[in-house]
């Protein structure tokens, strides 16, 4: 009944529409909440990723599960009060993956479907690509892949490797493939046994990494074998039940080790998370010990570069511009403020992240560096300005404009300034003209004490 759902008794109006909207925010958050992964991670994922990883969780649960009836091993207990359909505590899934753990401290864990579907991958691939594990999973692999190794990596996914041949229309670029599409199902008697030395894989292919700086590539060498998917209980056309596909299972390691240095340093790398015009959205645990906030703090503070030195404001906004034009800003040398007010030099590389063809985020690595390594960029530092930095060019655009080039709708915006400061009595001041949004409010917002 209405009045006992708050109904409009005050004369209020009562809307259906939003109530479900409310109920089905609930049921997300309750849903979000059950799966394992950390809280800043569930924090930043939309309501289709939510449900997206929740599908995926429920799928790698029933291969543990078929894993387990087909070795003849027991269920384990649930915890007392635990739901049927309750996740366990994050890392308390049992190791029947195929590999141990010293073998995957190099690289990532990779699990993709005969269909090219991400089944799982490890957290570790954000190390090395730069993607958080949420970022992937039940995902088209080939969105991952380049364009001239898809076919080299359909092939190892077949198990004889000789997939079926695009239809005649050519072949489609699996960006356009949807996660649902058919793919050809063979029964366990057309296939060699799960042991057989057939289906080893051994195989490098280039993955798009957030963190290269140079084509934006990085070549893994993938090796493993084809294992049974148990436990899908996927149904043909005809309603008829499917018996488990191969599907790959692989260590995927860079193919140049990493350097002495590149270890070192790997620890201290953090990742951040911006807007368009580079407001702060998410940050990793590592920044959080490297800058002292929190992410509720970073998101306080208006724009990024209220957290950046004066000296490298028009620096970073000229990398910035070129980011928005190329998607990558390449290596770019500043200092950011702690919350402690002490200044840390960072060697930072920004590449934009698209999705349906347009810019959605940014995400920027970052490495801190001591401060004679900052200093001696400093030094060799070259700067050609593409704008000015009192005048409104220096403010940041917005989401909607067209690069390159901005939108000329400055001179409205000085005449508006001119006439407010003639008609007050003694004149504002520069800060009260000023847009907070720009490279100027942003330093002026700053305490001169920091300096």
């Amino acid at each position: 009944p209405r009045s006992a759902t708050g109904g409009p008794g005050d004369g209020a109006k009562w809307n259906p529409s939003k109530r479900h909207r409310e109920r089905l925010n609930a049921e997300l958050g309750r849903l979000s909440a059950l799966l394992p992964f950390p809280r800043d991670a569930l924090a930043a994922l939309d309501k289709l990723s939510v449900l997206r990883l929740a599908v995926s969780y429920v799928r790698a649960k029933s291969f543990f599960r078929g894993e387990r009836r087909r070795r003849g091993q027991p269920e384990p207990p649930r915890p007392r009060g635990a739901c049927a359909g309750s996740a366990p505590r994050p890392g308390a899934q049992p190791s029947v993956l195929p590999f141990s753990l010293p073998q995957a401290l190099n690289g990532f864990v990779l699990v993709v479907t005969s269909e090219g579907q991400i089944f799982y991958c490890s957290h570790t691939i954000q190390d090395y690509l730069g993607f958080h594990q949420t970022d992937v999973m039940h995902q088209s692999v080939f969105q991952l892949i380049h364009p001239e190794d898809q076919q080299e990596f359909r092939r190892n996914l077949h198990w004889a490797l000789s997939p079926p041949h695009a239809p005649e229309g050519g072949p489609r670029s699996e960006g356009e493939k949807s996660l649902g599409s058919p793919a050809v199902t063979y029964k366990p008697d057309q296939l060699p046994p799960e042991n057989s030395a057939f289906l080893e894989r051994s195989f490098v292919c280039r993955f798009r990494c957030l963190l290269d700086n140079s084509s934006g590539f990085l070549a893994l060498n993938l090796q493993g074998r084809l294992k049974f998917l148990h436990g899908q209980n996927k149904r043909s056309k005809d309603g008829s039940p499917l018996p488990p596909q191969l599907a790959l299972f692989a260590i995927s390691t860079p193919l140049q080790p990493p350097s002495i240095l590149e270890i070192r340093t790997k620890n201290t790398i953090f990742r951040t998370k911006h807007k368009l015009d580079f407001t702060p959205l998410a940050c990793d645990a590592k920044g959080k010990v490297v800058l002292g906030y929190t992410e509720a703090e970073l998101r306080m503070c208006g724009t990024g570069y209220q957290f950046i030195h004066a000296a490298d404001m028009l620096y970073c906004a000229e990398n910035h511009v070129r980011m928005m034009r190329t998607g990558e800003s390449g290596l770019t040398v500043f200092r950011l403020l702690t919350k402690d007010n002490r200044w840390k030099w960072v060697q930072a590389n920004a590449r934009l992240v698209y999705k349906n063809g347009k810019p959605e985020y940014i995400i920027a690595t970052q490495r801190p560096l001591v401060d004679e390594e900052g200093g001696e960029h400093l030094r060799k530092r070259s700067m050609h300005l593409p704008f000015t930095f009192a005048t409104g060019e220096a403010l940041l655009y917005q989401t909607t404009h067209t690069l390159p080039g901005f939108p000329d709708s400055f001179q409205s915006r000085e005449k508006n300034k001119s006439k407010k400061t003639s008609h007050s009595n003694g004149g504002c001041s520069q800060k009260d003209n000023t847009d907070p949004n720009s490279l100027l409010g942003a330093i002026m917002q700053q305490d001169e004490a920091m300096y």
